[in-house]
């Protein structure tokens, strides 16, 4: 087997969207049958929230949705993390601005992109953060992360066809009809 592809998504804290992202994104590779192709991981452009859980409202949204991503710990993105990551998803220009300052000589520019550039309803390739608002503004970031966590996967499998060939025989492609956690053992591993 090849080496896995590396993801890593970044947000402000690592406590609202790139957990989630994360999480959403771990869901979709378990239910291809790929949890062992990607390494997936997320971070923050800040250090307010290093070790702590995700946010308690975005943690509530996401396992009514079949998500679990209690168990995961906010850290800050390192400059090693431009050379370990093979594609670097930011939730807004603003960590776009902070993820591209880390890399001053412009080496891995080229794998740090918006992760709404995959968002088949990109609006305006930001995915706000729901911190200081309300229920629905975290409802409206699962959503995004939803369908775009499986654009991307489309297109990783699209640009790499061998990770294609280590999921189980299954000929439907990732995200055509499943949403995140349809499966039992899908919360029973998150």
């Amino acid at each position: 087997m090849s080496m896995p592809v590396r993801i890593l998504f970044v947000c402000l804290g690592n406590i609202c969207r790139s957990p989630l992202a994360e999480g959403v994104f771990k869901d979709r590779l378990h239910a291809a049958g790929l949890s062992n192709a990607m390494d997936v991981d997320s971070a923050g452009t800040g250090s307010w929230h290093v070790g702590e859980a995700p946010d308690t409202r975005m943690q509530a949204t996401s396992r009514a949705r079949g998500v679990e991503i209690g168990h995961q710990k906010a850290r800050q993105i390192t400059c090693a993390d431009l050379e370990r990551f093979d594609h670097i998803f930011v939730m807004d220009k603003n960590n776009l601005s902070d993820v591209l300052s880390l890399d001053p000589d412009g080496l891995h520019h080229h794998k740090i992109r918006l992760f709404r550039e995959f968002d088949p309803e990109p609006g305006d390739y930001q995915v706000p953060d729901p911190y200081y608002g309300g229920e629905d503004g975290f409802e409206r970031v699962f959503d995004i992360a939803d369908r775009t966590a499986s654009m991307i996967l489309r297109r990783l499998l699209e640009e790499n066809p061998a990770l294609a060939d280590q999921a189980p025989g299954d000929d439907q492609a990732p995200g055509d009809d499943q949403a995140p956690g349809d499966d039992q053992a899908s919360r029973d591993t998150h």
